[in-house]
């Protein structure tokens, strides 16, 4: 479906572009901005990489292990009925470490991989448990600690210091997952009734 949107938006650009005589500037825009594409492309995939990365090392070191060990409580707490040595409480750790620190795209295989172990843990019918609903809530608000690739974004369109939006997106990533994780409790609390 997006794929028709998408489709119809840029014929309808073309159509405009020729009725109103700029259809020069549009196709000089087209290519300048293929090259900025292939560029931010290039910027994020090794922004990506890297991160991509210290995740694997912070595997194989251990410390995803430690740092499961840590959010375990609280993870607990959110995620009711996993056992303390459940597969999905540590794929669900490694899911947040990933988005905490700001690699949604790294995070995205690390999310499904929790979702996965959260279907063969928890057996659903044909509806999603409050747990699988919890989790994709937090992957979709994404609390970030640090936002590695906006920071990337930033870099490369220029800024000076593209960590300083630091303090906006503690608050508003933290506001929005504890927001989202009350009203997936309501849901739950509902549905229940």
């Amino acid at each position: 479906m997006i794929g028709y949107l998408l489709f119809f938006m840029i014929l309808g650009s073309f159509a405009y572009s020729m009725w109103a005589g700029t259809s020069a500037e549009v196709s000089a825009a087209v290519i300048s901005s293929g090259a900025d594409a292939v560029s931010l492309v290039l910027t994020l995939a090794g922004s990506m990489a890297v991160w991509g990365g210290v995740m694997k090392i912070a595997e194989r070191s251990g410390l995803t292990e430690a740092l499961t060990r840590v959010m375990q409580p609280l993870l607990r707490l959110i995620f009711r009925g996993l056992k303390k040595e459940s597969e999905a409480l540590r794929s669900i750790a490694m899911n947040l470490s990933a988005n905490l620190m700001g690699l949604g795209n790294a995070a995205t295989p690390l999310g499904i991989e929790a979702m996965r172990a959260l279907e063969r843990e928890e057996n659903p019918r044909d509806a999603a448990t409050p747990n699988m609903i919890k989790l994709a809530v937090m992957n979709a608000c994404s609390a970030e600690v640090i936002p590695a690739t906006v920071a990337a974004l930033r870099a490369d369109a220029g800024s000076r210091a593209p960590m300083e939006i630091l303090p906006c997106v503690l608050l508003v990533s933290f506001a929005s997952l504890a927001a989202a994780l009350a009203a997936a409790e309501l849901f739950d609390l509902w549905r229940k009734e």
